[in-house]
């Protein structure tokens, strides 16, 4: 599988789930995630995918500040309903990287480790995409993006066009993709840290 270069330029996620250690996953229970993982995970990379991706990571470095966020210790609420736009795209992501599943999650081990349930749908919080709220002590953020600063190249909606027709040539299709990529490559190479376009916040 080959994938762009500059998904191994995305700053990665370190994690530790006290589960994956129980169980002899991963020594001490760490963790890494690059983008990669999420590309693989969605089959797909596209703006979605990779603000999804940095909104998790925002998310997860506010409400663990002093150290590797916990894997499992997070709820997540997402403001829309599960078919509502994009909101199921980015919820898979979301689980991906926190570790929080829906109604078909893990039911945990002797009431421990438990991720069913901890993925919802439908908090109606208008101003952001998901809450994350740690489990153990209440902390909650809501994350959020504005991608009007990082807009698509000029080119972009005639070349889907082009590349969506039956006849479109391998060139026209290459084509097509590079514009697609950049644009994903500048979001994360280039606004990852940016809190005009990655938001977080925490409301009282």
């Amino acid at each position: 599988m080959n994938l762009p270069v500059f998904y191994s330029q995305v700053p990665r996620i370190l994690l530790r789930d006290p589960l994956a250690e129980l169980l002899g996953a991963a020594e001490g229970g760490l963790i890494e995630y690059g983008y990669a993982d999420a590309v693989r995970l969605a089959g797909h990379s596209c703006p979605t995918v990779a603000g999804a991706y940095l909104m998790a990571r925002a998310g997860l470095r506010a409400l663990y500040p002093e150290g590797v966020p916990e894997r499992g210790g997070v709820v997540v609420t997402m403001s829309a309903a599960e078919v509502e736009g994009t909101t199921g795209v980015v919820a898979q992501v979301f689980t991906l990287l926190t570790g929080a599943a829906a109604n078909n999650g893990f039911h945990g081990i002797g009431g421990r480790f438990v991720r069913h349930g901890l993925l919802r749908y439908g908090g109606s919080d208008l101003g952001c995409i998901a809450s994350f709220r740690r489990s153990d002590n209440g902390d909650t953020v809501q994350v959020s993006m504005d991608l009007s600063t990082v807009p698509p190249a000029p080119q972009m909606r005639a070349l889907m066009g082009q590349a969506l027709a039956a006849d479109a040539s391998d060139d026209v299709r290459g084509a097509f993709g590079s514009v697609w990529q950049d644009r994903v490559r500048k979001l994360l190479l280039e606004h990852a840290d940016d809190p005009a376009v990655i938001r977080v916040e925490r409301r009282a």
